[in-house]
């Protein structure tokens, strides 16, 4: 209950700050793109319109994840309203679960709504669309930006927000490419690399898992089976626990 608590507290907390405003500014996006798009795109336009929509969904809540993720705790620190936290009857690993759970909340949101308007735009456009892998797709999104999330509230702990904003991103850049790298290693030939990127493989998380956008606009066809999807899930919810437990340590030994 504590934790859904602070939870719940987060939730208001980044509702305040207008975050929910980048729904509109999806809504925008979309109604500029649907009449600009077609100008420049000869043939195809549906398959950009299409591509679009998804891509700028995924770029705007990683924004958001990063750049409130980042936040949560150090704003705490800053203030020095962490000290009134810490003298309640509260661990500080239940203040990590409720921030994370908290900004996740929004970021669930955030996605339900925009894959909400994606689709009934795709629909008043007569745009073809499997709806079907689509909304997996977006599910799969969520599981991402939570464990974008939870690597952003560790390095929020660790170091201050520029830096950590600056990490994020990068781990978000490098986890996406993190199986090209292993291959880029076999192909160098040099064992020392392949010891490099076979590090970074098993260290950085493996995004690439759970990014089904470029395959959900073909269809469910397109998708990974059933099994590998349970599995790939079960790989972002395990990591994004692995990196809150790094959190609350982390920031248990912390003096204020």
């Amino acid at each position: 209950m504590r934790t859904l608590i602070i939870a719940k507290n987060v939730f208001q907390e980044v509702v305040r700050d207008r975050i929910l405003y980048v729904i509109g500014f999806y809504t925008l996006i979309l109604a500029i793109a649907g009449r600009a798009l077609p100008e420049f795109a000869a043939t195809n336009e549906d398959k950009i319109l299409l591509d679009f929509g998804i891509v700028a969904m995924s770029v705007i809540t990683l924004i958001v994840a990063v750049f409130v993720g980042t936040g949560l705790v150090k704003k705490e620190i800053d203030k020095r309203t962490i000290l009134v936290l810490i003298a309640k009857p509260v661990s500080r690993s239940e203040i990590i679960a409720g921030k994370f759970l908290g900004l996740s909340a929004v970021l669930a949101i955030l996605i339900a709504t925009m894959t909400a308007i994606y689709l009934g735009f795709l629909q008043l456009e007569n745009i073809p669309h499997p709806t079907l892998s689509i909304v997996i797709a977006a599910v799969f999104l969520f599981l991402q930006l939570s464990l974008i999330n939870a690597v952003a509230i560790t390095l929020g702990v660790f170091t201050n927000s520029l830096l950590a904003i600056t990490l994020t991103f990068g781990v978000y850049l490098m986890g996406n490419i993190t199986q090209d790298l292993v291959k880029l290693g076999r192909l160098s030939r040099n064992s020392a690399m392949e010891r490099v990127t076979q590090g970074l493989y098993l260290v950085l998380p493996d995004l690439s898992r759970l990014d089904l956008k470029n395959d959900a606009v073909y269809g469910m066809q397109a998708l990974p089976d059933a099994s590998l999807l349970i599995t790939n899930a079960g790989y972002g919810v395990l990591y994004s626990i692995f990196l809150l437990a790094i959190a609350s340590f982390v920031f248990s030994k912390r003096e204020f």
